[in-house]
């Protein structure tokens, strides 16, 4: 099957060259043009991706893993084109946060208070006369290094962090979400979505988002995260979330992976935000999970099929392996591992399905164990992945690979998973949320 991969910055390019040694022709389009050399001799690519609808045909697969695609999504499908992704509308979920709240809102799932401000000032004005503590959010995936989570009721944590983007941004931010925090354990509900209805099992995430181990520092984005699959229709957190969705989704003709991180406490699940898109790292983690062939599934996904998946039982472990200017994921003047080779050695060589790329091309296309290196200059190198019964099994797998991969200067946090063994289970048991545990 001819596939056509559009990516803005590579959130899910890893899928494109899973998809060729699947045995598919593949080409890859990169909208980042600073992001252009990865996957250099990977992965065929092309520099304008209408120009390749010829090509991917009627009968091909057409795949978009960002948002800001929905119309162009729309108008391929309504032309008979099968295109795997998501919606116009899905992008507004995620770039327009007080909407995907009233959405919310409207089919049932219950909301804490959110509101969106035009700047800095405003923003500040409020929480001067609103006790908190409340939580600085964006629209969209930017930069996580923005938000910041406040500590005290009077909010002048969070109001000294907004005067403190005043004064060192030339202009002021267009828009400043601020959502009242709610404590409890942080857990992301996903499946994937045909335009008609759910297919494949329900996905269970904890995600790892902070810099240092113990969740200190800045936020990255995630370094890890565990996740876990279902089957059971009936499963607690996902009838009281998502599965809420279903009409709303239908309306909209969404096609692809759709996610809401919640905070489960002792009175329900509390929405933070959605992920109407593949998202990183857990699209790496789910190629860990699915035993079905990527291609099959999001084909089926496109035409509005069901799929029968095939996948693994067990806790899932996905872990980043990165390197400098992370956690900032910006260019810095002399300082990049742009060129630096990846050394794996024997011990993994046989285990590269384990393995998945971002900033990374190979030395020769020809060449099967051609030399990797680091092709780009944020920080985001490689992702290593494994499934266990337990945290303690899966984290001993991942650690392990992690220790026979090489790279100057790499850096990965070494508690992955912990928290959630240590302390997350017994909260969600003690929240009434045992059920929705893995099932072995």
């Amino acid at each position: 099957m001819n596939i056509l991969f559009v990516s803005n910055d590579l959130i899910a390019g890893n899928l494109a060259y899973l998809m060729t040694q699947e045995g598919h022709s593949v080409k890859l389009f990169i909208q980042d043009k600073d992001r252009r050399k990865n996957f250099g001799n990977l992965v065929e690519k092309t520099t304008n991706w209408r120009k390749e609808l010829t090509w991917v045909g009627k009968n091909g697969l057409i795949v978009f893993d960002d948002v800001g695609f929905g119309k162009d999504q729309k108008e391929l499908r309504k032309a008979g084109y099968a295109v795997a992704g998501g919606s116009e509308l899905g992008d507004k979920l995620e770039n327009d946060r007080q909407y995907a709240d009233k959405i919310f809102s409207d089919y049932g799932i219950k909301t804490m208070p959110l509101k969106d401000f035009s700047g800095i000032d405003q923003a500040i004005t409020f929480l001067k006369k609103n006790k908190g503590p409340w939580v600085i959010k964006q629209n969209g995936h930017a930069s996580k290094s923005f938000n910041c989570v406040g500590l005290f009721p009077d909010n002048c944590d969070t109001i000294n962090v907004l005067e403190n983007y005043k004064k060192n941004n030339k202009k002021d931010l267009p828009v400043v979400t601020l959502q009242k925090k709610i404590i409890g354990v942080e857990i992301g509900v996903g499946r994937y979505f045909n335009g008609h209805d759910w297919t494949g099992p329900i996905e269970l995430n904890i995600e790892y988002k902070r810099f240092f181990p113990g969740d200190l520092g800045p936020n990255t984005g995630e370094m890890g995260t565990v996740a876990w699959y279902d089957n059971n229709e009936k499963n607690k957190l996902f009838q009281e979330t998502i599965a809420k969705l279903k009409p709303y989704l239908q309306k909209i003709d969404f096609r692809g992976d759709f996610e809401i991180n919640f905070i489960i406490n002792k009175d329900g699940a509390w929405p933070l935000e959605p992920t109407p898109r593949f998202g990183s790292p857990i699209v790496h983690l789910q190629s860990e999970l699915n035993n079905s062939p990527w291609a099959k599934f999001l084909n089926a996904v496109a035409r509005g099929q069901n799929y029968k998946m095939n996948w693994k039982r067990g806790y899932g472990l996905v872990l980043l392996l990165a390197v400098p200017p992370l956690p900032y994921a910006v260019k810095i003047p002399g300082v990049s591992s742009e060129g630096i080779n990846i050394i794996f050695d024997k011990e993994v060589k046989n285990k590269m399905e384990h393995i998945h790329f971002e900033e990374v091309s190979s030395q020769n296309k020809k060449s099967s164990d051609s030399q990797l290196y680091i092709s780009d200059s944020r920080g985001f190198v490689i992702y290593v992945t494994e499934v266990g019964k337990t945290i303690e099994e899966v984290r001993e797998k991942v650690y392990g690979i992690a220790q026979h991969i090489h790279v100057p200067k790499m850096f990965y946090r070494q508690d992955i998973g912990l928290s959630f063994a240590n302390d997350g289970i017994n909260q969600l048991k003690k929240f009434g949320y045992s059920s929705i545990l893995p099932r072995l």
